[in-house]
């Protein structure tokens, strides 16, 4: 059944709510494809009979959950499927994202060996201001941008070999390449996740207009010994992204 084939409930359940769930089942059964534009306001009022406030609701219901983008000029755009990210599991981006059928990609932004901060030298176990390996990247799923990865690596983990290279960056996933080289295998770590606002450049970076929400993942691993090998700082779009946890009640 498509979205505009039956009138609406006259019960207590809100119109607004109504005609957003119809839109959210179209939008999941492939009526409304990413890229294509929802029914205008203007369209809702004339279909359902309506007010403009009533039918503005449900489509802000949908901007909300992330399923469409309201641009002016051309309307309510629905985007792709946000990735998401179960939070009991430890996974680098290019395993994380072929696991759910997507084409990882890397844009490298930055990678040079520099002083470490302090919060980093805090998760790595270094003396502030020591050296260390640190990769920038622009992450990307299906060539829409999900991420901006800032990566730390202390020198340890490089033995007496070099870091990777410019063109291994580009292409390749950032723990398979520690692991392949030089056996430094991620086998746990924890991470903290918290709610930001994206800066302009970095809004830049992801396509995304300033100040909009974010989600920032901050993520220490550590080898079977239990030594750190990475520190990474994970900035997600809010649209694109989301984590999840599975609950149990004792």
């Amino acid at each position: 059944m498509t979205w505009d084939m039956q009138a609406l409930d006259s019960g207590p359940i809100p119109l607004w709510f109504q005609i957003a769930n119809r839109l959210r089942d179209s939008i999941e059964h492939g009526e409304f494809k990413p890229g294509d534009a929802l029914p205008s306001e203007a369209k809702l009022n004339e279909v359902f009979g309506v007010s403009r406030t009533t039918a503005r609701a449900s489509l802000d219901r949908l901007e909300q959950e992330g399923l469409i983008t309201r641009r002016s000029g051309k309307g309510s755009i629905v985007l792709s499927p946000r990735v998401e990210q179960p939070l009991n599991m430890l996974a680098g981006f290019a395993e994380d994202m072929r696991r759910r059928g997507l084409e990882p990609s890397y844009e490298l932004q930055s990678a040079r060996i520099t002083p470490v901060s302090s919060e980093v030298a805090e998760a790595l176990g270094l003396a502030d201001g020591a050296p260390a390996f640190c990769v920038k990247r622009l992450l990307k799923a299906d060539g829409v941008s999900i991420a901006i990865s800032e990566a730390w690596i202390p020198m340890g983990v490089f033995d007496k070999g070099e870091p990777p290279s410019p063109e291994a960056l580009g292409s390749n996933s950032l723990y398979a390449w520690q692991e392949d080289k030089y056996g430094a295998k991620i086998v746990g770590g924890h991470e903290f996740i918290e709610a930001a606002i994206a800066s302009k450049s970095l809004a830049a970076s992801l396509g995304i207009p300033a100040k909009s929400a974010m989600l920032v993942a901050r993520r220490r691993s550590h080898g079977a010994d239990g030594a750190p090998i990475e520190y990474a700082i994970m900035r997600y779009r809010a649209d694109r992204y989301r984590f999840r946890i599975d609950l149990v009640r004792q």
